[in-house]
């Protein structure tokens, strides 16, 4: 029987809203054979996973997924099989932490402009061990009735064009890759088409990151279409890089998307993560 498998997930420790262990006993409850935790710029979750996938039939691959810009688009680049233990990914993840701690703070101070109470503290009280992305300050405002909705506190608030966004420090694709492949990790472009850049201009992209080190690119996501889907499959034919895919399942934050099968109809084969495997070690 063909095993399936989930290589985009996010749990409490970024902006999820289960735990570590409890998207273990999810997968195996839907029995996946394997998913990869890949929080926002923070590897905080993985020793409660990996632990936690010792006394289960789920493989737990640990991941993180960095945010990135690239000619003004945010840009996500996912790492699978990190040795996060690693002494120098962890000085240069943290480095890259500093810049989300800096944006972070500009919201809150633009938050208070605007007469909302919240502070560092209100914030750690609310998600605790968390690394705080603009989730967290969307469901802070609609906890404490700021706003109606999630949605509303980014068209108010939040959002690329809102009165309280702050774009972050300018962290290219190519120094995530190079953070990655520091940890031992294999770098993949995830969901290019949200990029929403034309073909030649996504090619360009995935061209020069290949040139960086790019292992693989998502061809398999919860929101593509099958054309979606086909436009990147070829840009990885064209440019050398392996296929990969992940619902980036987030929980109630996300309720549309299941674990493992996104809107209903994804399916991740195994081969697919040992596929990619093949390639790290082919390509270097």
């Amino acid at each position: 029987m063909e095993k399936f498998i989930d290589l985009h997930v996010h749990s409490t420790a970024s902006d999820g809203t289960l735990t570590p262990s409890q998207l273990v006993s999810l997968a195996e409850e839907k029995k996946l054979k394997a998913f990869a935790l890949t929080d926002h710029d923070t590897i905080a979750g993985l020793e409660e996973a990996l632990l936690a996938a010792k006394t289960s039939s789920v493989e737990v691959i640990p991941g993180i997924e960095l945010s990135t810009t690239w000619l003004g688009r945010d840009v996500h680049i996912v790492g699978l099989d990190i040795d996060y233990s690693n002494y120098y990914f962890q000085e240069a993840l943290s480095r890259f932490q500093d810049s989300r701690e800096v944006r972070n703070e500009k919201i809150m101070s633009l938050l208070q402009k605007e007469g909302i109470s919240i502070t560092r503290d209100s914030m750690a009280e609310a998600f605790p061990e968390s690394v705080w992305t603009r989730a967290h300050f969307a469901r802070y405002l609609l906890e404490h009735k700021y706003v109606g909705s999630i949605n509303e506190a980014f068209d108010r608030y939040l959002g690329d064009h809102a009165k309280c966004y702050v774009p972050r420090e300018k962290v290219t694709p190519f120094q995530a890759i190079s953070l990655i492949h520091e940890g031992g990790g294999i770098a993949v472009f995830a969901h290019p088409i949200l990029c929403r850049l034309d073909k030649d201009r996504l090619e360009s992209l995935a061209a020069q990151m290949k040139q960086a080190g790019l292992d693989g690119i998502e061809a398999y996501y919860s929101t593509y279409r099958p054309a979606d889907e086909q436009t990147v499959i070829q840009i990885a034919k064209r440019q050398g890089l392996a296929l990969s895919g992940g619902s980036d399942f987030h929980g109630s934050n996300k309720p549309q998307i299941q674990l493992g099968t996104g809107k209903g109809n994804l399916k991740i084969p195994y081969q697919i993560w040992e596929n990619l495997r093949q390639h790290r070690h082919s390509s270097r």
